[in-house]
């Protein structure tokens, strides 16, 4: 059986979710679902002045901040992760990459003062020390700044999965290249050249689960003032170490995939793996999470999981990973 029906929904987070279904998906589920969407977005964007983020941000002594129900699972996913990446992947990177020049407003140019400011080493706020959750509550001594890109897309994949679930046999949900799918017969995703995005490095095949790719070559900017050179920061994107507050450059591309079985939230957990295999080791995450992966050195060195559903394409820099 394929999946015939296609039901867009254009500039969803920032890059649009075309959900492919095997039946349509009728008026009243597609308005469940922009509804969805549309309170996801007002809930945790950090790009939009009437978003809890924002509240946050301006709240001189902090508050008590109460989001949708939902969001308790991606909350306990930011705990996880923090504290699996020792605190370098941390939603509190929304300020360094204010700093960095891509805020709310983005001016991709870097603020005078950023080098002194950026990351945990200079006492930029973290999750684990200036924020405390009950339930889908947060509670801050002072403003802050979230940015919840690392794990969020994915975990809205879920939500939305949750809804279709009931409704169809078989389904895809992409919504920027973070996936999950049910199908009969595996779906073929090609793994995108960091280095080319009209090119390929590999493929994947996956009928059921969920598949999250990460790389900065699609949000990335220069910045060749005198500041940003003496601060060695020129070469900016958004995928950073939240100790030091600076974009990572160990790595160029990652793939992720999970299985529903394993885990509650499989696309929210792959999605924010593959930000953290930027900033630690495989074996590191696995000793906590069920996941198989793929990965892009910058020397351009490939390695991969056993379990990886998918294969790189005829590379003598391509050996396992452990």
């Amino acid at each position: 059986m394929g999946l015939p029906c296609l039901t867009a929904f254009p500039g969803a987070v920032g890059t649009g979710i075309i959900i492919s279904t095997d039946r349509p998906l009728g008026e009243r589920l597609h308005g469940t679902i922009a509804d969805l969407i549309e309170d996801y977005e007002r809930a945790l964007s950090r790009f939009r002045q009437d978003a809890i983020p924002a509240q946050m941000a301006q709240a001189t002594h902090g508050g008590r901040f109460v989001f949708p129900d939902y969001c308790q699972g991606l909350f306990d996913l930011y705990d996880r992760l923090y504290s699996a990446t020792d605190g370098a992947l941390d939603p509190m990177v929304g300020e360094d990459l204010t700093r960095l020049g891509y805020g709310r407003q983005p001016t991709f140019r870097l603020q005078a003062d950023a080098a002194g400011h950026l990351g945990r080493i200079h006492g930029r706020p973290t999750w684990g020390n200036d924020l405390r959750h009950q339930g889908a509550v947060l509670m801050t001594a002072g403003p802050v700044s979230l940015d919840f890109g690392a794990v969020g897309k994915g975990y809205l994949v879920d939500l939305l999965a949750d809804l279709l679930e009931p409704q169809v046999d078989e389904y895809l949900i992409d919504a920027g290249g973070d996936m999950r799918m049910r199908t009969s017969h595996p779906i073929s995703i090609a793994m995108e050249d960091p280095g080319d995005l009209s090119a390929g490095v590999g493929r994947i095949g996956l009928s059921c689960g969920s598949l999250c790719a990460s790389a900065p070559s699609r949000r990335h900017w220069a910045d060749r003032s005198e500041d940003a050179a003496a601060a060695g920061l020129t070469a900016l994107h958004h995928i950073l170490d939240a100790i030091d507050g600076r974009p990572v450059d160990r790595v160029l591309a990652s793939w992720v995939v999970t299985e529903e079985k394993d885990n509650e939230h499989p696309t929210g957990l792959a999605d924010g793996l593959a930000t953290a295999l930027f900033l630690v080791q495989p074996d590191v995450l696995a000793a906590g999470f069920s996941f198989s992966c793929a990965l892009m050195y910058a020397d351009r060195q490939a390695v991969i999981s056993d379990e990886f559903p998918g294969r790189f394409f005829t590379d003598p820099n391509t050996h396992p990973s452990t």
